[in-house]
């Protein structure tokens, strides 16, 4: 069976985690929504993926800017200001005793409850839900040496006149597509190409290659504006390593010296094989290096960090 970067460790106390459905904390079993919810009913919403790191959330500010520039992209009020919506994710995080490490917090919001099965904003007639999951949720450790295996899938990151990929909206099926498609494969993720047949990321996570001592990432057109992609990005160009966001071909990845995937979860993976091609067999020494930037900019970003 694939094991991706989304591969955790699990914790029995997930069972019970207490859950915040528009500020109210509800028991894990008892937590529910509408049917008549847009995101359960048409995908209608933005959404993060949060980490907690020595009691702080990590790279807040750039989660929440993303956020609320994707919720007003989609004309779509979120309801509450970020203040706010800080201190519920920090609040739900006490109810749940998380103070540490380990956890990991999806945050949803959806464009509320529709009066009929319609996909007309117009026919909603609630605030925005907003819904906070925290878990207790720990990478495998192996993440960070095992050596994943990508497959090139057909799905492609489309058009931003389709459907723009730079959105992080609850609409995702083709990046679902893809991820069956890799599984099928006997891949850990999908390896997903632009419409002009350069590589734009991967189905959950974003994508690097090094190539003569310069790290390689798409040209950003296709793919979602990542966090970490970002982050790894500063990281690199501080340390005075050359990282160019151009268009490159499967055959620059199939020459590559090394690849990586970035994502929030796992923050940097080392990539093995893809598509048969053996890349390497163990990590590089450039991924070694970019992990090692990654956790010094993650170390000072919650360093700086206050709790509400």
């Amino acid at each position: 069976m694939a094991k991706g970067t989304h591969q955790y460790v699990p914790d029995a106390r997930n069972d019970g985690v207490i859950i915040d459905i528009n500020g109210e904390h509800v028991p894990r079993p008892d937590a529910k929504i509408s049917v008549f919810d847009s995101g359960f009913m048409l995908g209608d919403g933005v959404w993060e993926g949060i980490r907690l790191h020595h009691g702080r959330l990590a790279f807040l500010d750039r989660h929440l800017d993303r956020l609320y520039r994707g919720a007003k992209a989609i004309l779509m009020d979120i309801g509450i200001p970020r203040d706010e919506l800080e201190r519920r994710l920090y609040a739900v995080l006490e109810t749940n005793g998380m103070g540490g490490d380990g956890v990991h917090i999806r945050l949803m919001v959806t464009r509320g409850i529709r009066s009929t099965p319609y996909q007309d904003p117009r026919v909603v007639i609630s605030p925005a839900t907003i819904v906070i999951i925290p878990e207790w949720k720990e990478p495998a450790p192996e993440t960070a040496t095992r050596m994943l295996t990508l497959a090139t899938v057909h799905v492609r990151r489309g058009y931003p006149d389709v459907q723009d990929p730079m959105l992080n909206s609850h609409s995702k099926l083709n990046c679902i597509t893809a991820c069956i498609q890799a599984a099928q494969a006997g891949a850990d993720e999908g390896l997903m190409l632009d419409p002009h047949g350069f590589v734009a990321t991967c189905n959950s996570t974003h994508f690097f290659i090094v190539k003569d001592g310069e790290v390689w990432t798409s040209s950003g057109d296709y793919c979602l504006d990542g966090i970490t992609r970002g982050i790894v990005i500063e990281a690199a160009r501080e340390a005075g390593i050359t990282v160019r966001e151009r268009n490159f071909s499967l055959t620059h990845v199939y020459g590559a010296d090394e690849a990586f995937t970035t994502g929030t979860f796992a923050g940097v993976a080392p990539v093995g094989s893809i598509d048969g091609r053996v890349l390497g067999t163990e990590r590089g020494p450039m991924v070694e290096r970019l992990q090692h930037l990654y956790l010094e900019r993650l170390a000072r970003d919650v360093g700086a960090r206050a709790r509400p």
